[in-house]
């Protein structure tokens, strides 16, 4: 899975800005900090939906960029968000795990209006975002 290195910008009680130096015209933002790696994530997938993924730096290549190293110098800090490309497609998978756990994912499921199915895609795709 690749990572981009996004660059968060927060000044007083505004939102978290994040944009992506190798991803230009890419940018996202979150109220709480907590969110951001998610909403990151879903910008990059949503900003390269159907094109070729750009050359992704490595962390000390972003952080020796001469724009960046001055966002950080004024209180930035870096972020490496995941890309999660979906096909569009699905396939089946067989999974194995406790009766009771599948109770209760099922039985959660049923109170959001979810498929098994769709609850633990969701799930899935919350937990490697962040």
């Amino acid at each position: 899975m690749r990572h981009y290195i996004g660059v968060v910008h927060q000044e007083g009680n505004s939102a978290f800005g994040v944009h992506f130096p190798d991803v230009p015209g890419c940018f996202s933002a979150a109220d709480e900090l907590d969110d951001l790696l998610t909403s990151a994530s879903e910008a990059l997938a949503l900003h390269l939906e159907g094109e070729p993924l750009p050359e992704a730096r490595s962390l000390e290549a972003v952080r020796d960029d001469a724009e960046v190293a001055r966002d950080l110098k004024d209180g930035a800090f870096l972020l490496a968000v995941p890309v999660i490309r979906l096909s569009g497609r699905t396939t089946k998978a067989n999974i194995t795990m406790d009766a009771g756990l599948l109770a209760a994912v099922d039985a959660t499921a049923r109170e959001r209006g979810l498929t098994r199915s769709a609850f633990l895609a969701d799930l899935a795709r919350r937990e490697i975002a962040g």
